[in-house]
């Protein structure tokens, strides 16, 4: 009996984990949304952009920054170079003229960088966003109208990834949309568990100093927020738009964000307690995010134990599934299984990717940080 218990179990777990908890969210968000008081709003605002190495993209970037439709007199911009050893620092000079200002700082990391460039920033609101992805020109003014509510404390943006050309962009993409729908529909309910990283909105005077070894800033700033008793939401309206990325840029992504997850904890261990007023979502959405690949782990151990004909099957099934994600890289592109061996491919990259942000554990946490690979860059 106890290898059905379990298997029954762990089949349950990662249902609610994927399918369960998300549909769940979406009736709670139609039942009882808590609405957010927007109006029109002019707040003064600080632009704060860390950067390390971005001559490729930090040109376009503020191009960006400056055609946003705000009041250019409310506006400040701040790029804090991280230690740059191309190109950034002279082309951000070029802005100069435009008001943009340049702080740069020893190498040490993104915490670090805005731990050295918040200070300086002088506005009510922080616009923190990061260097390859273009805003669209209205998205600071929905942003800032959010304000008006009392208890927003930051405004996430809407990420929108740009269609990839091959199939595990696409599988990305896919995977990246489902995930925004379930940030869209927490905001919806309460709160989101930190922040759009590349692009959000953060009161002034809620910012803390952030630990220099923090992978997940986007989540340490605006959790301290959150424990003041403000809410964290998304606003669709104020959209910014990034490149594909790989497989292989997905899994050290997911990696490194995992792996913050865990140092979140031990930075807000009141998540695990009565203070986290969004307890059971967190259980629901973050810790089952960690869980899961145990979860599927222990479905195929008790798998093994079931009586027959049960075994071969529910092995049988599991097999073929683990068995297309291996042999998908030998696949060409036409292959009529293509797709399907692909999604498994990305579904078994990201829950390894749980795994191995373990690692957080034993070695630097700023030896999680990768270069992004991405595709799709204009010539």
């Amino acid at each position: 009996m106890l290898p059905i218990a379990l298997f029954c179990a762990s089949a349950a777990l990662g249902l609610y984990i994927v399918l369960g908890y998300p549909l769940l969210l979406g009736l709670m968000a139609r039942r009882w949304p808590k609405p957010v008081l927007k109006s029109r709003q002019r707040k003064t605002v600080s632009v704060v952009i860390a950067v390390h190495d971005g001559e490729r993209f930090i040109g376009a970037k503020l191009d960006s920054v400056l055609a946003l439709d705000y009041p250019r007199e409310l506006m400040e911009t701040l790029v804090v170079s991280d230690g740059s050893t191309d190109r950034t620092d002279s082309i951000v000079r070029r802005f100069a003229p435009q008001g943009v200002q340049l702080l740069r700082v020893p190498r040490g990391g993104k915490c670090a960088a805005l731990n050295a460039a918040i200070p300086q920033a002088r506005n009510e609101i922080l616009l923190l966003t990061d260097i390859r992805q273009i805003v669209e020109p209205e998205s600071l003014q929905a942003m800032i109208d959010c304000f008006a509510d009392p208890s927003v404390g930051a405004v996430s943006g809407e990420l929108v990834i740009h269609r990839g050309a091959s199939h595990d962009e696409a599988d990305i993409g896919l995977y990246w949309r489902y995930e925004s729908w379930i940030r869209n529909r927490l905001s919806d309910v309460d709160s989101i568990f930190g922040a759009t990283g590349p692009f959000y909105a953060l009161r002034r005077e809620l910012a803390v100093p952030i630990p220099p070894d923090q992978l997940l800033d986007d989540m340490y700033l605006p959790l301290a927020a959150f424990f003041r008793g403000y809410r964290l939401i998304v606003e669709p309206r104020a959209r910014a738009f990034d490149y594909p990325t790989s497989r292989e840029t997905e899994f050290t992504r997911k990696a490194r964000t995992l792996a913050g997850n865990y140092q979140i904890l031990r930075s807000y261990p009141a998540l695990l307690g009565p203070r986290n007023r969004m307890w059971f979502h967190y259980a629901s959405y973050k810790l089952g995010r960690l869980a899961l690949p145990w979860v599927l782990l222990l479905l195929f151990v008790s798998s093994c134990f079931l009586a027959l004909p049960w075994r071969w099957f529910l092995l049988g099934s599991q097999a073929a599934f683990y068995g297309l994600a291996a042999v998908d890289p030998l696949l060409p592109g036409g292959f009529p299984a293509k797709r399907l061996s692909s999604f498994a491919r990305t579904f078994a990259a990201l829950m390894l990717a749980a795994v191995w942000g373990l690692k957080v554990f034993f070695v630097p946490p700023r030896s999680l940080w990768k270069e992004s690979k991405i595709g799709g860059l204009p010539r």
